[in-house]
This record gives structure tokens, sequence and C-alpha cells, in this order.
């Protein structure tokens, strides 16, 4: 009567599920309920909520020795994942339901304790993994977090008890929001000149940093950048939903084809900015992907937290290694940060006097770090707006006039690209530019004359390359290296 049974199953590593063999013997022996295979606590309690599920849907736990193993058994098991598998491995084994309901397919669910069967964490993860093997998905039919998957068959299930008929239902995937009214640039008055350094940004997807005191607008700049970038393309629009599908995240915004706006406090931790913790999760710079990451108060936030950006910002990914492996999560975003320039706020500004000392303006803006600000394409000052300003009827710049030239700007990137061969190199930036042997000599005498990085000196040109690209010019101007460049030396920061 008692026998074994294997059920295919996953478990999440980064964005990625990797498959599980749940393998089940009832055996006699000494009665217990046993898991094995480097399992965490969560999958050793699913032996007491696959006990209580079984026992309300009327099926029986068999008075024998159950043994489950998770293979294979060198890969970490987390999570509650592993449940529905468990259980209807042990349903089969005992000869309680058909065995041909497990064949062909990949089995992934939380079970309450009265039976229901619960969505977890990573479902889209789940689903391409079972069409990459050729099995369907069975799970629950609230499918949280998953999107059409093509080529993929799903069998829902509302409760264990179902398997009895067995009763699939079809599952309920959520539709994407309707569209609301996003905030506008129009809503900002005044600082146009940090409107149009924005709008560079979006183009070209360059790191911005706003600097001024408080009040002078930063975060309202910041929160309106998503409505100014082009909609999520359909290959984006997936690696975005699997990243929040990952990290138990709603997606409806995604299916909707909004960016991601994300804007961690500035007391987040290590794990929470750049992802950690166990299992595994991905943080703030990877919920950010093919989005926007705006970090406020920056140098209020920890250093040596900070300073972990600076590899995502150059390689478009994270990783995270531990003793059992390493962990990758896409990461590529558009940085914008905001800044005091002192303590008080109000180091340069011309109506309020600054309270520090030149030292505490110092130390505060060492917090940020000369590496981290180097790797910020454009600096900026934003000044407080003038009361009469505030007050007037009259809206600025409108988000959908900015919008017009950070689409230009893309659309002829994305031509000019094709017209051109190479990778993207620093030697490829600077050569893109198509600089004029005076234009060279003058770019060469203000990096030298201003003390910049090499990399300074790459990322300058590509701020010059995006302004000519919204321009609609084959060759970099004057004019355009002058904008870039104006958006990049400054007389320190905040001064």
């Amino acid at each position: 009567m008692y026998g074994r049974c294997v059920v295919r199953s996953a478990v999440l590593r980064g964005v990625e599920a990797i498959p599980v063999d749940v393998e089940v013997a009832v055996t006699s022996g000494t009665v217990g309920f046993f898991v094995v295979g480097m399992v965490d606590a969560a999958v050793q309690e699913a032996r007491e909520r696959v006990r209580a599920a079984l026992k309300v849907a009327g099926f029986s736990m068999p008075a024998r020795r159950i043994l489950v193993n998770l293979a294979p058994s060198a890969l970490r098991k987390t999570g509650s994942g592993f449940d529905l598998a468990i259980a209807m491995g042990v349903l089969v084994a005992t000869g309680q339901i058909d065995r041909e309901l497990v064949r062909d397919a990949l089995v992934v669910g939380e079970l309450s304790l009265d039976g229901g069967v619960r969505p977890v964490a990573g479902l889209l993860a789940y689903a391409l993994c079972a069409r990459d093997i050729g099995l369907a998905l069975v799970c629950s039919h609230e499918a949280d977090g998953l999107v059409p998957v093509e080529d993929l068959r799903m069998r829902g299930l509302r409760c264990i008890g179902d398997l009895r008929e067995p009763v699939f239902a079809p599952v309920e995937m959520h539709p994407p929001i309707e569209e609301g009214d996003e905030p506008d640039f129009c809503e900002v008055s005044g600082n146009e000149v940090a409107k149009r350094a924005l709008q560079i940004a979006a183009a070209g997807s360059h790191g911005l940093l706003m600097m001024g005191p408080p009040g002078s607008g930063k975060t309202m700049l910041a929160s309106r950048v998503p409505s100014i970038m082009p909609p999520l393309e359909s290959d984006e629009m997936l690696e975005v939903a699997l990243v929040h599908s990952v990290a138990g995240e709603s997606i409806a915004p995604v299916l909707a084809g909004r960016r991601p706006f994300r804007s961690p406090h500035h007391s987040a931790s290590s794990a929470g900015l750049i992802g950690g913790g166990s299992p595994v999760r991905p943080g703030e710079v990877c919920l950010a992907h093919q989005g926007v990451l705006f970090l406020d108060e920056l140098p209020e936030f920890k250093p040596s937290v900070l300073q972990q950006i600076r590899q995502p910002l150059e390689d478009g990914r994270v990783r995270i290694s531990r003793a059992d492996g390493t962990v990758c999560f896409p990461s590529r975003f558009m940085l914008v940060a905001a800044a005091n320039p002192c303590p008080c706020g109000f180091y340069g500004d011309p109506e309020k006097q600054c309270t520090c000392s030149a030292k505490q303006v110092r130390d505060y803006q060492n917090r940020i770090g000369g590496p981290l600000l180097d790797r910020i394409d454009l600096h900026i000052d934003v000044r407080r707006v003038p009361p009469g300003y505030v007050l007037s009827v009259q809206g600025g710049t409108s988000s959908s006039t900015l919008r017009e030239g950070v689409l230009a700007g893309r659309e002829y990137a994305s031509w000019r690209k094709s017209q051109e061969r190479g990778g993207a190199t620093s030697q490829q930036a600077i050569a893109s530019c198509q600089l004029s042997d005076d234009d060279a000599a003058f770019f060469e005498d203000m990096a030298r004359s201003n003390h910049m990085s090499g990399r300074a000196i790459v990322r300058t040109a590509s701020v010059a390359r995006t302004i000519a690209d919204m321009a609609q010019s084959r060759a970099v101007t004057r004019e355009n290296l002058c904008e870039a460049l104006g958006f990049r030396i400054r007389d320190g920061v905040g001064g």
C-alpha cells in the first residue's frame, strides 16, 4: 500500500528558480515525519502545515515512517514553497491520489492550516523554470506576482482537498492597474535649469546629483523623473517583473509599463539597499532596475553602505557572495540623488546665513565620498524659488514637453549606434563625439585645469553626446560640450 514518489518543485536562487526533486518515501520503521536535504527552518515547519492541511481536507497521515528528501542535497532549500509538493508526494506515495497528477508538473505553493493553497513569492521565476523544462505549473489559483508566460500550462488549486476530484481552477492573474495621474513637472515652479538637467539625464540614463537648501524642490523634481521616461518595453517589463516577483512586491505597476521609482530612507542597511539576508533578497538598487533610484539626504546614508552602490553603477548588476555560492541580481538604474550642502542646509544660500563652520561643511560633503561623486554624471545646484513664483498660477515646463526631448534623444541615439561600429568602451564613447581638433584641445584644457579624472572625462563626453543626440546632431559641438562641462564643473558642492 505504501511506496515512493518524486514530485518536481524548485527553489529560488537570485531571480532564477532551480529545479528540485521532492522525494517521498513511506516505509515501515520508527514512526515520524522527517525532511532532509539542507533545508532551513521554514522547510522543516512544512511538516506541521502538511499534517494539519491533510487532516482538515479529509486525507489521512499514515502511522509510518515518512522521509522527504529534497535533491540535490548540496543546494540550500529555503521558504514555504515546498509545502504543496511535499503534501502531494505523501498523498501519491500512500495511494490517496492518482500519480498522474504529479507527472509532468512543477508544484509550488504554501499550505494554510485549513488546507488552502497560498501563492509564494517568485511565481514568475517558477513559471519560467517550468516552461524551460517543459512542465506544467501547479500553484495557487491566486497567482499574485505572475504574468502570462507563452507556452506554459498552468493548473490552479484553491485547497488541497480539490485533489480528490481532481478539480483545477483557472489561475487568476491580477490585471495591470489603471493609468492614474502621475506627478507632472509643470507643478514645479521655476527650476528650469534643473528640469533641463533631468531631461538630459533621462535621455541618456545618466546619474544626477542635486544639491541645495531645504525647500528648494529637490524631492519634487526627483519624484517626477519617471513621468518623462519612456514606458517599459516588453523585454524590460519581464526583467523588472521578475525581480519584483522574487522580492514579493506587486508587479501591477510594472504591467502597466511604469518604470520603478525607489526612494529608500537614509537609515537603510546594506542588505536593504544592495540586497542580502537569508534567503538572499534583492535590495532597493535591484528593485530600481530599469527605473529610478532616488537617494534623498545623500550624506545622511552610512558611508560604508553608500559606497556599495559604486559597483552596480558600473556593472548594472549586484553580486552577493555566500558560502554556498554567488547570487546575481540585475541592477541597471538611473541614480538621482539630493543633498543639503551642509548640516544646517544653507551653505551658499544668498538669503539665509549658514551657521556651520568650514570644517563642518567639509566633513558633511566628504561623507558622500569622492569615488561615488566621480561616478555621478551631472552635478547641479538647486536654489530656493522666490515666493512670487510659488504663488503664481503659471506652471513651468510640463512633463509632456520634456518627454518629447527624451524620446527624440533616445531614438536618435539608437539610430546612431546602429550606424557605428564598436563596443561601449571608453574609447568608443570619446570617438562617438566626433570632436573637432579645436574642441578636443578645449576639452583637454578644461579637464586639466579642473583636475578631472579619466572617468570624469569619459562621463562628461557621454553627457555631451546625449545633448547632441537630443539636438539630432551627428557630431558634438562646442555648445554641447560647454553645457556638459557646466553640469560637471562647479565651485565646490553647494558653493
